[in-house]
């Protein structure tokens, strides 16, 4: 399964464009430092949350709109060294030059993938989850998760994909231990659902909420008033490897 890096970007909504054309010149990076694939989703459907959202995450602006991206990797040593690369790459100094959004709010990290089930595809829509789960209740988490995939699969996903933090780092501004508030002996866990469109994403949900099977009890293996969700639309979709 993959070893992913995992964004979340605030970028001025009108730098849309600008933004989608900078990812596209990093893709060819990313490729020669073994990466397999590279997703940026825009925000569409990104609600607020109670305690914590993924808008707060990034400390977002009026006039921002909030990425949810991803690197894969066919391995966590391709992938950490990919990173060890790309500190002493003197393309990277070049490509952090003149980027269209603030940086110093980007959050990221890298992740062991745990579930990947799905023949995938060409996503025409993501849905995007982070929330901090306890270490003990790991093996919970995906024994509910691999249930909720099976669901997803079966009502139209073209794929879903669960990731445990192997290395969060510290932020300036914000990081993932800042954005979901993580607790002692709790980690990050990174996750998306790739549907066809929104369509088959809006008819799942609306099957999914309405199943007494798939309706949250009371042994929930993580806090879900803490868990940040939203809706978004690919906008590069690059098969590296």
């Amino acid at each position: 399964m993959p070893y992913v890096d995992g964004f979340l970007t605030p970028v001025p909504t009108a730098n849309k464009e600008a933004y989608r054309k900078h990812a596209a010149e990093a893709a060819d990076l990313f490729r020669n430092l073994g990466a397999t694939r590279m997703i940026e989703a825009w925000g569409d459907d990104v609600p607020d949350g109670k305690v914590n959202d993924l808008k707060q995450s990034v400390q977002l602006k009026p006039d921002e709109t909030v990425l949810f991206s991803w690197i894969e990797y066919p391995d966590a040593a391709t992938g950490k060294a990919a990173g060890e690369k790309m500190a002493n790459d003197p393309r990277t100094a070049e490509m952090m030059k003149n980027m269209p959004f603030d940086a110093r709010r980007m959050v990221y990290a890298s992740f062991d993938s745990i579930l990947d089930q799905g023949a995938g595809g060409t996503p025409g829509y993501v849905d995007g989850f982070v929330v901090a789960v306890p270490d003990a209740k790991k093996d919970a988490y995906l024994a509910m998760a691999r249930k909720a995939a099976g669901m997803f699969e079966k009502h139209g996903a073209l794929r879903v994909v669960e990731t445990w933090a192997a290395d969060i780092p510290e932020g300036k501004v914000t990081d993932y231990t800042r954005a979901t508030l993580r607790e002692e002996n709790e980690n990050v866990v990174y996750s998306w659902i790739e549907w066809p469109d929104k369509p088959t994403r809006d008819a799942t949900w609306e099957k999914i909420m309405a199943d007494p099977e798939m309706q949250p009890g009371n042994d929930m293996p993580f806090d879900g008033k803490r868990m940040m969700w939203g809706g978004f639309v690919p906008i590069l979709d690059e098969k590296l490897g």
